[in-house]
């Protein structure tokens, strides 16, 4: 069975800048795909999506370049980039025409949970996210847990636009706080152009997390949203804060146990596939 792993990150000091890294310590330093790599093989992944880390802004189209390196090199498991776009831009129009001319970008994304929420609910953002109705590139939003309500509002703004919601809406697992958050997520399962990314949630738990902790997280995302509209992702490097990449794959295939091969199968690469067009 093949493993898509739609979240993974690698940073590259030398080549790109990170402003966000200045302050975070945890992370600043260079973590190759050629490591991730080695360890993702073990745990049986097969094939990975490179997803934005924030670069500077002067720097996006880099990012892009640099991960179709990591494409092009023989036996990579990485298939395709999530680039970092700024739909606030008058400039995001121009700026997409060169993604869409790129054999590399099979999505985007916008940090969103470190700006206002003043930003997705500009009528220019919306407006140039809303240009990627006609694209079936997908959008992932990465909203904190407390902006879920306006994850709705944007989500509805843009019926058209297939959306991906990374990391089952960062809930507060180390604070056991499953409400508001099981109440917005239900909520934002009624958006059929919504998917949800079961992905490196383990970087939210206490770091004495057990398997039980994240049950009350993961299933409501599998119940609310259904086996056809959710995905996998590791979040490497991230999820490596609180554990390693293998014990949250072992997570994952415990969490699972039970479901059918069907079920497995669209969690872990069909519903992968489809909605980022992946062969």
């Amino acid at each position: 069975m093949r493993m898509i792993d739609t979240h993974l990150h690698t940073i590259d000091l030398s080549r790109l800048a990170y402003p966000w890294l200045e302050t975070f310590e945890p992370l600043r330093r260079d973590y190759s795909a050629e490591t991730y790599e080695r360890e993702a093989r073990r745990c049986g992944i097969t094939d990975a999506l490179h997803m934005e880390v924030d670069v500077r802004d002067d720097m996006i189209e880099a990012e892009t370049a640099y991960v179709a390196d990591l494409v092009a090199r023989p036996g990579s498991l990485v298939r395709g980039a999530i680039s970092a776009c700024r739909p606030e831009s008058d400039d995001f129009p121009v700026f997409l025409e060169r993604a869409r001319s790129s054999n590399v970008v099979r999505g985007f994304r916008r940090v969103l949970h470190t700006q206002s929420d003043d930003l997705s609910e500009s009528a220019t953002f919306r407006a140039n996210v809303n240009r990627l109705a006609d694209t079936k590139i997908p959008f992932d939003i990465c909203m904190a847990a407390h902006q879920l309500k306006t994850t709705i509002a944007l989500v509805d703004a843009c019926p058209r636009v297939t959306f991906v919601l990374d990391h089952c809406g960062v809930p507060a697992i180390k604070d056991r706080a499953e409400h508001p958050w099981r109440e917005d997520i239900a909520a934002l399962a009624q958006r059929p152009n919504l998917n949800v990314k079961i992905s490196g949630v383990i970087a939210y738990a206490s770091e004495s997390w057990e398997l039980d902790d994240l049950r009350p997280y993961v299933e409501p995302c599998l119940e609310s949203f259904g086996w056809h509209r959710v995905v996998w992702g590791s979040d490497w490097p991230v999820c490596t804060l609180n554990d390693s990449l293998s014990t949250w794959v072992a997570a994952t295939h415990a969490l699972l146990a039970g479901c059918s091969v069907e079920e497995r199968e669209k969690l872990l690469n069909r519903n992968a596939r489809r909605i980022w067009s992946l062969a």
